[in-house]
């Protein structure tokens, strides 16, 4: 049988020798190159005497990170690792997973993307101007070949991390996304693409800074804006016509407006608004199935009704009416949204269109009588009762005791979702949340937390509560990858449904009700084969895969995945003569 398409086994073929070849990162492999190599490659006088393993090299390499002082530190180290050997960079994050995740991602590298013009060596990725749209394809030809592309992750540096507005150092946040790709999913390092769209920032400390090295303006809108988006999709797909398009971190006037102008055109994926949304309906699945409830009984207030918000809201809708076989309005109904202005109401100014399906008729909230003000979320827990309560407003300390303990009142078992980033956001902390309801809370955080003990077990007894991270990166490298394998030509919602499903179908609460709703970065690879799993075969049932042979069985199709996944591992590699 032929091996599949994007095969990670076998020797790699390539032209580069000498100082070129130990240039090349993707193929670097330093010390570790064999005697043999050396000589067909001449590369005997630029290596130390010493053949050493891949372990040998690990080792040092380790060492080296261990001694950096801060994380920030580590975290330029990696980089830099990253720019020489990528073999050695992924083998060395993904056997230290649990303890540089948060150097590699948030929140470690939202401090370099702060620090990005001062931090910076060399440019990584593709830069496009605002005011150049014309010389957007031409920028997009040097990212490689029609079919050396699979992923592009996207930014314009707007709303990074929880941190705001970056402008060109958003870049970075373009380049982790794709590194998580790669550790979580397999997506070969070679066949991906960083790109930022600089358009300028209203950030006025980079704006000040004499090292800022993006356009020192203020952050263009209008038409010029909506030109270089356009611009950019349309060259991507004919640049690179087999590639998924990830939007990463733009601002919320935009993420939503975006996504739903070009995810019917084009394999389009934001992770702040659909990421967030199926991780989180992944939880919320997981914790109605430890506590016995159902869907269709769902009653859910969201506090926050920015993208990650209501692209949550969003998704929970979308699976309603799927299950419910109803449509998206009656869904909606079972949804509160509450933002600054309080409930979202008909009566709400500036609602966005992603926020109106949401409100509410105002009446309903004061037994019919008009009332002046704001709805807030005290009153509306007493009014609507609810069952699931998420949290992705920033407001720290918004879920207080009685706030908790008034939603406990009406369900047992209540599912509480502080979601905001970074930690001294949260809504509420998970010691609290357990001890305010006796245990019962079933409970995912934006950010990790220890195990919580207490008397809360079925005869008193003390015991271990594990509250899970709703981490985007246990389901956008799966749907990436399923997305990616399958060579999909959209990302339907029902592949979004399916990689929800995936995830859920995977909680560690299912066999233990104090573990976590969720699984943990440390299982994430496979979490990803079967994440991707679900998504072609939804891909595949909804007619929107491209490739031919997919297998259909279960295993059949998971050993296809894994195949498919790059390891960090060296290949025998064979010179091609030019």
């Amino acid at each position: 049988m032929a091996p599949p398409p994007l095969s990670a086994k076998g020797p790699l073929k390539t032209p580069y020798t000498g100082v070129e070849l130990l240039n090349t990162p993707y193929l670097n492999k330093g010390t570790a190159f064999t005697v043999e190599e050396r000589h067909e490659f001449g590369l005997t006088s630029l290596l130390p005497s010493a053949v050493h393993s891949l372990q040998q090299q690990l080792d040092r390499a380790w060492g080296q990170y261990q001694s950096r002082g801060d994380d920030l530190s580590r975290n330029t180290f990696l980089t830099s690792l990253k720019e020489q050997n990528e073999v050695l960079y992924y083998r060395l994050v993904l056997d230290h997973l649990s303890d540089v995740f948060s150097v590699v991602y948030t929140p470690t590298e939202g401090e370099a993307i702060e620090n990005y013009s001062h931090i910076f060596r060399r440019p990584e990725g593709i830069f496009l101007n605002v005011h150049e749209p014309g010389k957007v394809d031409e920028a997009l030809s040097k990212g490689g070949n029609p079919e050396d592309i699979d992923y592009i992750v996207v930014t314009d540096g707007e709303e990074i991390l929880g941190i705001g507005d970056q402008g060109v150092g958003g870049v970075l946040i373009s380049v982790a996304k794709l590194v998580l790709m790669t550790i979580c999913a397999g997506v070969h390092p070679n066949r991906v693409l960083p790109v930022v769209l600089d358009c300028g920032t209203n950030n006025q400390k980079h704006l000040d800074d004499p090292l800022y090295l993006g356009l020192r303006e203020k952050r263009v809108r209008g038409e010029a804006y909506d030109t270089l988006i356009d611009t950019y999709i349309k060259s991507a797909r004919k640049r690179f016509p087999k590639a998924i398009l990830h939007f990463e971190d733009f601002g919320l006037t935009n993420a939503r407006r975006i996504l739903d102008k070009y995810r019917s055109e084009a394999p389009v994926f934001n992770d702040d608004v659909q990421g967030t949304g199926c991780v989180t309906l992944a939880a919320i699945f997981a914790a109605l199935d430890v506590s016995k409830q159902q869907l269709k009984d769902l009653r859910m207030v969201v506090f926050g009704a920015g993208s990650a918000g209501v692209g949550i809201a969003d998704q929970v809708r979308d699976a309603i009416a799927a299950r419910q076989n109803i449509s998206k309005e009656a869904a909606a109904k079972q949804i509160y949204l509450i933002d600054k202005p309080g409930l979202l109401t008909t009566e709400t100014e500036g609602l966005s269109a992603a926020q109106e399906i949401f409100a509410k008729d105002p009446q309903e909230f004061h037994g019919g009588e008009q009332k002046k003000g704001q709805t807030g979320l005290l009153e509306v827990i007493k009014q609507v009762k609810p069952n699931v309560l998420i949290g992705t407003s920033t407001v720290p300390g918004a879920f207080t005791q009685e706030i908790v303990q008034e939603m406990a009142k009406h369900t047992p078992r209540p599912i509480i979702l502080p979601l905001s980033n970074p930690t001294r956001l949260h809504e509420a902390v998970p010691k609290d949340l357990y001890h305010w309801t006796d245990g019962q809370a079933l409970v995912a955080t934006g950010s990790p937390f220890a195990a919580v003990k207490g008397p809360w077990g079925e005869h008193g007894e003390e015991i271990e509560i594990v509250p899970a991270e709703c981490n985007n990166s246990v389901v956008f490298p799966g749907i990436g990858l399923g997305a990616v394998l399958s060579r999909a030509k959209l990302i339907t919602d029902e592949m979004l449904v399916a990689a929800v499903e995936g995830v859920a179908s995977l909680s560690p609460a299912k066999e233990d009700p104090a573990m976590p709703l969720l699984p943990g970065v440390d299982a994430v690879r496979p979490v990803s084969v079967r994440v991707a799993r679900c998504v072609i075969l939804a891909a595949v049932k909804g007619g929107v895969a491209m490739q031919e042979g997919i297998p259909t069985g279960e295993a059949e199709l998971d050993e296809w995945i894994r195949q498919q996944m790059w390891e960090a591992e060296y290949r025998e590699m064979k010179l091609v003569r030019k």
